[in-house]
């Protein structure tokens, strides 16, 4: 199977296999539906690439309708696998108050579905894909709202916070700070969810000192790995072992050394490792940390 998947990522112009880990890990928040979109490999592909390099568990995040109901299928059909349902923030506006309510009725169906729907997310505020007003004043709304789902489901809640400055993957994490503060505003008019995950951590240490307050956990994606990321390895120097979850977000936010290359879970050792190095934890020590932080961040193994 190995070589097999080795053609498969070759043929996709994908970075290679990394090492194993020596231990087994989990990617807290991937898109599986999206690198199949965007770089033509199918699930199953992803899956046993990952389990190959020793990423044998995932959370699948949704976006929108499509991509929720299909993160509940593949939890639902696969053991490996939990589900995330949400409308991602600049997909509410691009919706419109008009289909917004529908919408949201939908995605409390699928919250609903059974134990391997286990998140709301990813939901919460971009002020770089939406700028005017009115859309950021809708985003606030369908947070809210998602807020409230996770309260009512006793789900976690994954946080996405983008600032108008945070350029992405091209330019690396900002120290813009207008999302992040509408995002712990809201959080706190509606009140912090038991499990709070702050998907692809982008804030400096002040703000993860607030978030930590609040029990909420830290997810370090690729981005820890650029040069640019000096505010947000100051938060990770400050956080508990307890509180530090790895994500790849694929296809997107591709580690170094493979930065410029499509995302997938199977990349994950990358930024596993510059957080044990970061955290002076041996490769063992810093996987088991991560599994237990997963499953606690989650509600549980899987």
């Amino acid at each position: 199977m190995n070589e097999a998947i080795r053609e498969v990522l070759d043929e996709a112009g994908l970075p290679p296999l990394p090492e194993p880990l020596a231990y087994p890990i989990v990617d807290c928040h991937t898109h599986l539906d999206t690198v199949q979109d965007v770089a033509g490999i199918e699930p199953a592909i992803s899956l046993a690439a990952a389990r190959e390099v020793g990423v044998t568990r995932i959370a699948q995040i949704g976006c929108d309708v499509e991509g929720s109901e299909f993160a509940e299928e593949l939890a639902r059909t696969h053991h490996n696998v939990i589900a995330a349902v949400a409308i991602h923030p600049n997909d509410a506006v691009h919706l419109g108050r008009a289909k917004i309510a529908d919408t949201l009725k939908r995605i409390d169906e699928l919250a609903s579905t059974g134990d391997h729907v286990r998140a709301i997310g990813e939901t919460g505020i971009d002020h770089f894909g939406t700028t005017d007003a009115a859309g950021h004043a809708l985003q606030r709304e369908v947070f809210a709202a998602h807020i409230a789902m996770a309260h009512a489901h006793g789900l976690t809640l994954a946080i996405h916070m983008r600032d108008a400055r945070n350029g992405g993957e091209g330019d690396g994490p900002t120290s813009g700070r207008q999302a992040h503060d509408d995002v712990v505003d809201i959080l706190n008019a509606e009140g912090w969810p038991d499990r709070v995950i702050m998907h692809c951590y982008s804030g400096d240490a002040e703000l993860a000192r607030v978030c930590l307050d609040h029990g909420a956990y830290l997810s370090f994606s690729g981005t820890i790995t650029f040069n640019s990321a000096g505010p947000q390895r100051q938060a990770l120097a400050i956080a508990p072992d307890d509180r530090i979850l790895v994500e790849t977000d694929a296809p997107f936010l591709t580690p170094a050394p493979r930065r410029g290359k499509r995302n997938g879970p199977y990349l994950l050792p990358y930024t596993a490792r510059f957080v044990a190095q970061q955290r002076g934890w041996d490769e063992v020590r810093a996987c088991q940390q991560f599994t237990d932080n997963a499953f606690a961040a989650y509600g549980g193994a899987w």
